[in-house]
């Protein structure tokens, strides 16, 4: 069961699970803390697992006037702080990511590691094509339903879409009480969409994972690799045959994977004093 938390006088909704070193999970677009229920479900015997609503999603507001990465950014930070927790490895996905990337390099005190799941650092013009769709589309939609199923085929694998994976989550969506306003999706899509990180990755000092689906359509291995390559010591991995949320698709080969980057840091920090 979770919880609202005060961040600078905003209600956050945050969910928390288990206990040990502490693991932050930041969402992408659209996604509440929900999104992460196989890792706050399967990760929970070994670490204490927090996500939350990011601004405009869920049951967190969004403020007047939009919001930017930083200060979703901040927000990440702030969560941290109002759960009395010092630092944490850090996982965001897509538009979590940037807002990971962000949080590591302006809080990099609050960030023990960080994993960047289906990410990019700069747009390409591919990228600013489809998000400007993405915009205008759930806009006109003929309904929430056809919304979802037309956003989903950058999503989720074939495989998905065939074995009625994405029929499920369609039908979780939609009975969401906490549902996202099409004002508030856009904006959050504003803010992810044309935010640059890429000459300032040098910056970062955290031990970090960046990990992309082979079939990712919304954010394609090769965006991934050049936020890895410009990162110092940024490991770099493609999971074969998944897409853009392989968290949700394949969460147990993506639980163990994760675990192993954040042991292989717990030791590392242990060895060293």
């Amino acid at each position: 069961m979770g919880e609202f938390v005060d961040v600078g006088g905003t209600g956050f909704w945050v969910e928390q699970r288990g206990r040990g070193p502490d693991v932050l999970l930041i969402a992408g677009l659209g996604d509440s803390a929900e999104v992460w229920q196989a890792q706050l479900d399967g990760l929970a015997d070994r670490y204490r697992v927090t996500a939350f609503d990011n601004r405009g999603v869920g049951r967190t507001p969004m403020p007047e006037g939009g919001v930017t990465v930083p200060m979703m950014a901040d927000d990440a930070a702030g969560v941290l702080r109002a759960l009395g927790v010092p630092a944490a490895h850090v996982a965001g996905f897509s538009g979590g990511s940037v807002i990971a990337q962000e949080l590591a390099l302006g809080r990099p005190e609050v960030v023990r590691s960080l994993v960047l799941v289906s990410t990019w650092a700069r747009p390409d013009p591919y990228f600013l094509v489809m998000t400007r769709f993405w915009r205008w589309m759930v806009a006109e939609a003929p309904d929430p339903r056809e919304a979802l199923e037309a956003f989903y085929l950058w999503i989720y694998t074939r495989r998905a879409h065939a074995d009625g994976t994405v029929d499920r989550l369609v039908e979780e969506v939609l009975a969401f009480p906490h549902q996202q306003a099409v004002e508030d999706f856009q904006r959050q899509l504003d803010a992810f969409r044309t935010h640059e990180t890429l000459d300032r990755l040098g910056e970062i000092r955290a031990p970090t994972l960046v990990l992309a689906g082979e079939q990712d359509l919304a954010a394609p291995p090769h965006l991934g690799r050049v936020a890895a390559e410009a990162i110092p010591g940024a490991g770099f991995e493609v999971l074969p045959g998944e897409a853009h949320q392989p968290f949700q698709e394949v969460p147990e080969m993506f639980n163990d994977r994760v675990d192993a980057f954040w042991r292989q840091v717990e030791a590392h920090r242990g060895g060293t004093g």
